[in-house]
């Protein structure tokens, strides 16, 4: 089974930082691409940003946001500087995973907590 574990979230000011971290466990053949996505209340996930073959960011976030990995500890961080109240949301890492068995899958962490408010 892979596990994806996520941290880092909290309450910060408006134009403050975060970084989050999601680091995934178990029998992994190849990581394929990791990411990060959000969910505000009352809104649909979305995806904030995705590293993979390239890196790919939401407008909203571009230049404040930086993902990036570290593939020997299997691990995505998702950099937040410059943050508003609009980043409010649950923050999900996701991961295209292909396990030791040759199955190619997506999963989710259980999401982590980013508030931002004065």
């Amino acid at each position: 089974q892979v596990q994806l574990v996520e941290s880092g979230g909290g309450l910060v000011q408006p134009g403050g930082s975060l970084r989050l971290s999601c680091a995934a466990s178990g029998v992994i053949f190849r990581i394929n691409a990791m990411g990060w996505y959000r969910q505000a209340p009352g809104k649909q996930r979305e995806l904030v940003a995705t590293s993979g073959g390239s890196t790919n960011y939401a407008d909203s976030v571009k230049g404040r946001f930086t993902i990036s990995r570290d593939n020997a500890k299997n691990t995505v961080y998702l950099q937040m500087n410059s943050l508003k109240p609009e980043d409010t949301a649950v923050y999900y890492c996701n991961a295209d995973i292909t396990n030791a068995f040759f199955k190619r899958q997506d999963y989710w962490g259980q999401g982590t907590q980013v508030t931002v408010s004065s």
